[in-house]
Formats: structure tokens, C-alpha cells, sequence
């Protein structure tokens, strides 16, 4: 028995063809051209809202360390001050929940300075770029801001 063309196609496979696939892949390409450049721009507003809350977090663990302590840490002392005693008397820490002193969100460690030049403490991270200054993603993020 000889079987045509069309009657072996459908035979019970159930394949794709080539130009299907390519029609499926050039959808998709054109939808991820058309949905990436906005959600891109979102996910580093979203970095530095994140370094803004955990700014903020530092801030208060700070506030709650001086009601303790009647100061702040010094530079010299550190964020480290907030997780581990150094060496002041009436230290009643940890005053951060998680025990180790977050990094940004671009995985560097915060900066911190008291006294600080735009109030009794400064707290930043430099942003994407790791540099001062910036646009963008690459902004400061600041407590005094």
C-alpha cells in the first residue's frame, strides 16, 4: 500500500514544522521587544526604593541605639555598632533583627558618618555605579534626601 504525502502527515504525529516554530519565536520577539524597555526602567526604581527603606531601617535601629547609649556610634564605630557591642556600657543590642548589617541593593556596604554633614548622621550608598553623584539608577541614595 502507498501512502501519499498528506495522508503520512496525518498519521498521528503531532510535530511541529519549521516555519510554525519561527512564527511562534518571532511573536515572542516581538512582544519582549515591546514589554522590555518598561519594565527595565523599573526594576532600578525598585533598587532604589529598596536602598531608601533599608536606609530608613538604619536610621531608626540608629535612633533606638542612642536612647540606650545617649549618642550615636561614631564613624569609627560603625553600622557593626548596631549588631555587636563596641564596648560601651549600657549597650542593649542587637538592634537589628537580622544579624548582619544589610548590604545596598547593588551589594556594597552602606556608608555612615556621625557627625554627619547634613545632620547628626549620614547614611548612603553611591548606587548602581558605586561612584558620587549620578543620574538615574546611578544616583545617591542618601538619608538626607
Amino acid at each position: 500500500m502507498k501512502l501519499n504525502y498528506l495522508q503520512s502527515r496525518h498519521d498521528g504525529s503531532r510535530g511541529f514544522t519549521l516555519v510554525e516554530l519561527l512564527v511562534v519565536m518571532a511573536i515572542i520577539a516581538l512582544l519582549a521587544a515591546l514589554v522590555a524597555p518598561k519594565v527595565f526602567p523599573k526594576l532600578g526604581k525598585g533598587k532604589t526604593a529598596a536602598a531608601k527603606a533599608q536606609i530608613e531601617m538604619l536610621g531608626q535601629a540608629l535612633d533606638h541605639y542612642r536612647l540606650d547609649i545617649g549618642q550615636y556610634p561614631t564613624t569609627a564605630q560603625g553600622l557593626q555598632a548596631l549588631n555587636t557591642n563596641p564596648g560601651v556600657e549600657k549597650w542593649e543590642g542587637p538592634y537589628l533583627k537580622k544579624s548582619n548589617i544589610p548590604l545596598d541593593p547593588w551589594n556594597r556596604p552602606y556608608n555612615y558618618a556621625c557627625p554627619g554633614s547634613h545632620g547628626e548622621f549620614d547614611i548612603w550608598s553611591y548606587g548602581r555605579d558605586g561612584v558620587q553623584g549620578g543620574e538615574g539608577e546611578d544616583a545617591d541614595v542618601t538619608s538626607w534626601q
